[in-house]
């Protein structure tokens, strides 16, 4: 029987020389691919562990995190829901309060005006007043002047209190019951302004 060597190396003599070369071409040579792929797939596989490792280490702790912001929302929901209480009741005491300032200014109301006449009738010589009446929108006012000149005065001094915004004159007659001096009656319209 002829042997051909086909891996270029000599021929062991003994027995255990033999069985380490059989042995070294099932595993194959230094520079042999069988050899190379082995090594391969040993370090990818040991970078697979390293990397899987790294990922459950940091599973584990954004499962922490997240169970520890979870347990800080639900303290937050409970705080935001009693803020969200207390600010209903604030905006309903609120609602209360302007509700009755409302209802403080609307009382007023008729005394200012009262006021406003009252004071630019004392402030216009030769001017009486005989009646006023608040229609709500509009304000009436009957009286007396010893002069048509006075009724345009007290136009005037109406217009500068701010307090109406449109004023006319309905009809100014002279008054002939009074026969020792000149009196004139009037009738103005003043419409209230947004004050």
């Amino acid at each position: 029987m002829i042997r051909i060597n086909l891996l270029g190396q000599p021929r062991p003599k003994n027995k255990r020389a033999a069985a380490s070369a059989a042995a070294m071409m099932e595993m194959g040579e230094v520079g042999s691919p069988k050899l190379k792929i082995v090594l391969v797939l040993g370090l990818a596989a040991v970078i697979n562990v390293t990397y899987w490792y790294r990922l459950d280490k940091e599973k584990r702790s954004i499962a922490t995190k997240m169970q520890v912001a979870q347990q800080k929302n639900a303290e937050l929901a409970e705080v935001k829901a009693r803020y969200m209480e207390r600010q209903r009741q604030a905006d309903s005491y609120k609602r209360r309060v302007d509700v009755i300032d409302q209802l403080r200014a609307n009382q007023s109301g008729p005394v200012n005006l009262l006021n406003t006449i009252g004071d630019t009738i004392n402030g216009t010589e030769a001017v009486w007043l005989n009646t006023m009446k608040d229609q709500g929108a509009s304000v009436d006012i009957e009286g007396m002047a010893l002069s048509t000149d006075a009724v345009a005065v007290l136009i005037q001094n109406l217009q500068k209190t701010g307090y109406f915004k449109n004023i006319e004159i309905k009809e100014t007659f002279q008054d002939d019951t009074y026969k020792e001096m000149q009196a004139f009656q009037f009738t103005l319209t003043c419409e209230k302004g947004k004050s």
